[in-house]
C-alpha cells in the first residue's frame, strides 16, 4: 500500500491530535481572531541590528499571544515576523504603546521594505502564549 504526501500528512496531523495520554481540559484559551506573518527586508548587512530592535520590548503586549521574529535562511537580510492576537483591535492598539512606537521610530532607518505581509486567522497549533485569564 503506497501513501501519497497528502494523505501522510493528514495522518500525522490526525495522530497528532488524538495523542496518546490527552485529556480534555475545561481551561479553554480564548479564541485567537487575528495574525500576521511579515517578510521584511533588512538594509544590506543591518538584519542582526534590526533584529534586535524588533525582538527589544516585546513582552506584555496586550492582547499579544505570539510575536515570533525570525531569520531567513537564504536570505541574509530576510526576516518572518509571524504574530498571533486576540483580535485585530488589540493588534492596532499595540501600535499606539510607547514602546512599540519608539522600536518602530529606532528601526525605520534600518528597514528596506516589506516584501510580503498577510493578514490570517489563526486555528491552533502549539507554541501560542496562554493569557493569564485571572485579570
Amino acid at each position: 500500500m503506497s501513501t501519497d504526501r497528502r494523505t501522510f500528512l493528514a495522518g500525522a496531523a490526525l495522530s497528532a491530535a488524538i495523542a496518546p495520554g490527552a485529556t480534555a481540559s475545561t481551561d479553554v484559551a480564548p479564541v485567537v481572531r487575528y495574525g500576521l506573518i511579515g517578510k521584511m527586508a533588512a538594509k544590506a548587512g543591518r538584519r542582526a541590528d534590526l533584529t534586535r530592535i524588533l525582538l527589544d520590548g516585546v513582552s506584555g503586549m496586550p492582547g499579544c499571544l505570539s510575536y515570533v521574529v525570525a531569520e531567513d535562511s537564504s536570505d541574509q537580510d530576510i526576516l518572518w515576523i509571524t504574530e498571533a492576537w486576540i483580535s485585530k483591535d488589540a493588534h492596532t492598539a499595540s501600535l499606539s504603546l510607547p514602546s512599540v512606537r519608539a522600536a518602530i521610530a529606532k528601526a525605520r532607518p534600518l528597514i528596506a521594505g516589506m516584501t510580503a505581509i498577510a493578514e490570517t486567522v489563526p486555528i491552533g497549533g502549539n507554541g501560542l502564549v496562554r493569557p493569564d485569564l485571572s485579570a
